[in-house]
């Protein structure tokens, strides 16, 4: 029998040690900063404006937590650090962990209430409708939009190699954002045009970014509501980290309503971190089901023969389920 210790106790219990110190990394701009070349702790510590009492330990701990290396007295980032928390590089995924620093940190303190009362806890607790606000908000909205392609990114570029695109020659992203999803799709299958369908503010954003991308002859926005409005036509449907926001009505109105744009042969992907069947090892789909009961009214993540008996249930003939990276999985549904 092995010797029992509490460090792994004690690891999770403390782990929000570890979250902020590099939180904070992020939005102090350390990686930015290092991305141009390594430094010593004085100058890091001009550049940041961090007061001497802390810079030292706080470098050091990157270190440690291997987001950053030492040598010679000079810091520099580790090579992951480089590639995806630089903010002037396009695999920036920052904008995720800014949205979780500026706001989710602060709400998941009140879990252990969501826990015993089933009620959201962001800030629609006080009667602020979160989503109305960000995206009443230009530069919150753009904030919120940079979030949402961070995570979409590398799925994207695996249902884009995965999945049997040559089959098919249009595609809707619905909840595009900036439009990370139409614009990888685009560029590794010349023969599809694609759609992204979200609200009219994401519009100008989608554009702009599909412009910078050269795929505004293939790919455009198509404003609407997918819950009020008639779904556009197409071969595919695509719902990426859509379906857990909303309550099981919801999910199976999504997938009824994308049953029905779909013509006979076409298929829905939908992609989330979905929860393994048995509910033991996806540790981080489980604890963004949490995030969902901070976060919404009636959200939740589910696993994949959930997803695959809604769209059953729906009228789709075929299901399976593929995985992508990390916690991420695709649910494929053929009508």
């Amino acid at each position: 029998m092995r010797d029992l210790t509490p460090e792994h106790i004690l690891q999770t219990g403390l782990g929000f040690w570890s979250s902020k110190t590099l939180l904070s990394a992020v939005e102090l701009g350390v990686f930015s900063v290092l991305a141009q070349g390594p430094a010593d702790l004085e100058t890091l510590q001009t550049k940041l404006g961090l007061h001497p009492r802390s810079a030292r330990d706080f470098f050091d701990a990157l270190v440690a937590l291997k987001f950053l290396d030492r040598k010679d007295g000079l810091y520099s980032n580790s090579a992951e650090a480089d590639l995806f928390l630089d903010r002037a590089k396009p695999s920036y995924v920052g904008g995720m962990l800014e949205m979780a620093n500026r706001r989710l940190f602060a709400f998941w303190a009140s879990l252990t209430e969501a826990l015993c009362t089933g009620e959201h806890q962001n800030e629609a607790k006080h009667g602020v409708d979160v989503f109305a606000a960000a995206y009443a908000d230009p530069q919150r909205l753009r904030g919120f939009l940079a979030a949402m392609t961070a995570i979409s990114a590398g799925p994207a570029r695996i249902i884009a190699e995965k999945f049997n695109w040559r089959d098919y020659k249009s595609f809707i992203d619905l909840g595009a954002a900036q439009g990370i999803v139409p614009a990888t799709l685009a560029r590794a299958h010349p023969h599809l045009k694609g759609i992204g369908f979200d609200l009219p503010q994401v519009g100008p954003i989608f554009e702009e970014f599909i412009a910078d991308q050269r795929l505004a002859d293939r790919v455009r926005f198509q404003a609407g509501d997918f819950f009020k409005d008639e779904l556009p036509k197409a071969d595919v449907i695509v719902m990426g980290h859509i379906l857990h926001d909303w309550d099981l009505a919801g999910k199976r109105t999504l997938l009824e309503k994308a049953f029905d744009a779909l013509p006979p042969g076409g298929s829905v992907i939908v992609y989330d971190a979905i929860i393994d069947d048995e509910r033991r090892e996806n540790a981080f789909g489980l604890l963004m089901s949490l995030n969902m009961l901070i976060e919404t009214t009636g959200g939740f993540d589910y696993t994949g023969a959930d997803c695959q008996r809604w769209m059953r249930e729906a009228g789709f003939r075929a299901t399976r389920v593929e995985h992508l990276a990390g916690p991420d999985s695709m649910v494929i549904g053929v009508k």
